[in-house]
């Protein structure tokens, strides 16, 4: 079965930020060469609200049918939830498509290679006990090297089981997919630079009062 991949592309053919206007494209490759399979015109900067995004997030899925890969310049808050939700790899990737499509395919053909290879990196990034309820996480030895698990794969089982109080993530940026996590979820983050290219999250539980 041939693999498709989805693109959110600009007018310039290039991969453009989910909230500025373009169209979605589905690539297949067929005799080595990638040609658009679908494409479809395609919008949220004018979204009225959170119940009208969700549907156009659904009529997207609707619209890709099998297709199980998303590619955008920028994808973030409630559309990468949605489509992390739904099953899909989401890349940020930035230029003209036919330059990164056979890259991402190798990537994705290679992740299960990966994930085991990556198991020992995985018991060594996991979140420490600091105190009672508190732990502490560093993430930039997964975004500065090469190894072999993503930033998801080491901390969301751990947000997602929530037997913790406060939780601080230091990272070199911070991963799209924990900016969607948070505005989506019951938890807060607050942000702070610590210098050295470095960022800390502090993680905490909203309260009835934050809902």
């Amino acid at each position: 079965m041939p693999e498709d991949i989805a693109v959110y592309i600009g007018e310039d053919g290039r991969t453009a930020p989910l909230f500025e206007r373009g169209k979605l494209a589905v690539y297949r490759k067929e005799q080595n060469d990638w040609t658009i399979l679908k494409e479809k015109e395609f919008s949220l900067s004018q979204t009225p609200g959170l119940p009208e995004l969700r549907k156009i997030m659904t009529n997207v899925r609707d619209f890709l049918g099998d297709c199980k890969i998303f590619v955008g310049l920028s994808i973030t808050g409630v559309p990468y939830f949605e489509l992390e939700k739904s099953g899909f790899s989401v890349w940020e990737y930035e230029g003209n498509p036919l330059n990164f499509l056979d890259h991402i395919i190798t990537e994705e053909e290679n992740s299960p290679i990966k994930r085991v290879a990556g198991e020992c990196v995985m018991n060594r990034v996991a979140p420490v006990a600091v105190a009672d309820g508190r732990y502490r996480i560093s993430l930039k030895e997964i975004q500065e090297g090469n190894t072999g698990i993503t930033t998801k794969q080491a901390l969301l089982p751990f947000i997602r089981k929530g037997e913790f109080y406060e939780l601080e993530v230091l990272c070199g940026h911070v991963p799209p997919w924990l900016e969607a996590e948070l505005a989506a979820g019951n938890l807060s983050g607050e942000k702070s630079r610590t210098g050295n290219n470095e960022v800390k999250i502090t993680i905490t539980k909203k309260c009835c009062c934050q809902q």
